[in-house]
């Protein structure tokens, strides 16, 4: 019931909106009205708490990858320098790899087509499917090194190399060329970034409170 004037009520129906309804009202209504200034705020935050929350999950995959790539290059490290290949000859065979990943560019090559900055590992400027792919390719090559006892560097070289171009193979004949990826976001910069917005979501998070109505 709601008063009419002098003294009289009259019934009135409640209508209950969709989230989406409500949304639309309020951006569409007079911010100079507290319940519209009030919404509008809200949804402004929501929208913005989803942005980040999407981006955190981008960046949340890229540093597994990231991470499991790291795992597998020092695991395959270990493996290697058992198997009497040291840190220079590592490198060597790392590097032939990425040449027959990225279609024949090796991995400076790559870090001067991406603006890597000096001293920074390449696969903190790529793309989450690449760095996967890199990953996978270390999975198998040390995987194979144990299985079938391989010693020394030529022979794990020409097993990286295969590794990496049955994997190259695999990307292409889905449309995916290594090489021909921009460079993703530096990874720390990004994480960065992430971690600053997240922090001044929740400083910038109070909603205003509504004039009380007289």
């Amino acid at each position: 019931m709601v008063p009419i004037g002098s003294g009289a009520e009259r019934p009135v129906e409640d209508i209950m909106l969709t989230r989406y309804a409500c949304y639309l009202i309020a951006q569409n209504g007079d911010p100079r009205k507290s319940s519209i200034a009030f919404a509008q705020t809200y949804f402004a935050l929501q929208t913005r708490k989803q942005e980040l929350i999407e981006e955190h999950m981008r960046l949340q995959q890229r540093l597994d990858a990231r991470e499991r790539l790291k795992e597998s290059e020092n695991a395959l490290s270990r493996n290697l320098f058992e198997r009497g290949v040291d840190e220079k000859g590592f490198a060597r065979i790392r590097s032939k790899g990425d040449a027959a990943l990225f279609g024949g560019k090796a991995t400076q090559q790559m870090k001067s087509i991406l603006a890597v900055p000096e001293g920074r590992p390449l696969a903190d400027f790529l793309p989450t499917v690449t760095i996967a792919a890199k990953n996978l390719a270390n999975e198998i090559t040390n995987h194979n090194v144990t299985e079938h006892d391989l010693q020394g560097e030529q022979s794990i070289t020409r097993e990286h190399t295969q590794n990496n171009t049955t994997v190259r193979s695999m990307l292409v004949e889905r449309g995916i060329k290594p090489e021909a990826l921009p460079a993703a976001e530096d990874l720390k910069k990004l994480e960065r970034r992430v971690k600053s917005a997240e922090k001044k979501m929740i400083e910038d998070s109070a909603l205003p409170e509504k004039e009380k109505e007289s």
